[in-house]
């Protein structure tokens, strides 16, 4: 077994911190994962508005491998404004690709929608979001708290209040650590129609989200949608880490076998609605021992973490907006 001790967080990956800075009036914020040094990351995106930048490069024709930061935003388009804060601090700190005689830091971002939680226009000129990517960079730790922070503050999922969610897993047979950090503000729900029970209640661990189970008698083939749901206003947005050595082939399979882990948690998953998002990110301390196998064990327990990890985020969340928390519920 692992002698570290574990926060059941994307941080106990060794190499990985996470900064989250977030507005009490526009209930939005900026969540930051930071790699100690530049990491092979990839991604892999599959609902069908999502809202980005700099993900082309991350795919397995471009030229980049490693990134300096991700970052998950709320704040629609205009949060893509958070990587360019990003970037100011690690240039600071003299981070990013060298090109020439400079430096560019390369951070990838997804945003989601929660422009509504605050109607009146509350920027004039230059969004907020720059500001909170910067301070997001500023204040990374291994230790951060679930629900209502960073991303996750304004989200909400299906019916109910959304949030940022975190889980990690030591893989004895491995050796290795993988660990899922998610803002969720789906369009699908969480739960079994009508009753307290995840969907993803059969991976939970040590209760982490109450430990709930789905009567018996409940009707699994049942799917659920807002009424009132539009394009563009949904995404979970997610960041797998490990400490494994992968290549960015690897890590963009590894993204793959990981949305399984939304598609398991929420229902429905990747729609037209959703913009749903995950990256990959490799600190590169272990190497696989057998890369086919292995990195399809890891893939299965990045799939159960990222499952987890939804379920915390709505278990820790807390109702803003009159918009029911899952502790309202019971």
């Amino acid at each position: 077994m692992s002698t570290r001790e574990f926060k059941n967080l994307i941080t106990d990956v060794p190499g990985i911190s996470v900064g989250n800075k977030a507005s009490k009036k526009l209930r939005s914020g900026v969540t930051v994962i930071l790699p100690d040094k530049a990491s092979i990351a990839s991604v892999d995106i599959r609902g069908g508005g999502s809202g980005t930048r700099d993900t082309e490069l991350l795919g397995l024709d471009g030229t980049v491998e490693k990134v300096d930061a991700i970052v998950l935003s709320g704040g629609s388009a205009f949060g893509l404004d958070a990587a360019g804060g990003v970037m100011a601090y690690l240039r600071n700190s003299n981070r990013g690709i060298a090109i020439g005689s400079v430096r560019v830091p390369i951070v990838p971002q997804a945003i989601l929608f929660d422009l509504e939680n605050y109607p009146a226009k509350p920027w004039h000129n230059r969004t907020p979001y720059w500001k909170l990517g910067f301070d997001a960079a500023s204040s990374t730790s291994k230790t951060f708290s679930l629900g209502n922070v960073g991303a996750g503050l304004g989200a909400k999922a299906g019916s109910i209040k959304g949030g940022l969610g975190s889980s990690s897993f030591f893989i004895k047979e491995l050796g290795l650590t993988v660990g899922a950090l998610v803002a969720v503000n789906s369009a699908g729900n969480v739960l079994y129609p009508k009753t307290p029970a995840f969907y993803a209640w059969d991976t939970e661990l040590n209760n982490e989200f109450g430990g709930v189970h789905p009567p018996k008698d409940i009707n699994k083939e049942t799917v659920q949608l807002p009424k009132n749901s539009s394009l563009g206003q949904n995404t979970t947005l997610a960041v797998i880490g490990t400490d494994a050595k992968l290549t960015k082939s690897q890590a963009r399979r590894l993204a793959i076998i990981a949305q399984d882990g939304i598609g398991r948690a929420i229902r429905p998953a990747h729609t037209p609605l959703d913009g749903d998002t995950v990256f990959t990110m490799a600190t590169g301390r272990q190497n696989l021992e057998d890369p086919i196998r292995d990195l399809s064990l890891l893939g299965g327990y990045a799939s159960n973490s990222l499952s987890r990890a939804i379920a915390r985020a709505v278990y820790e969340a807390r109702s803003i907006n009159n918009i029911p928390a899952y502790s309202d519920l019971k």
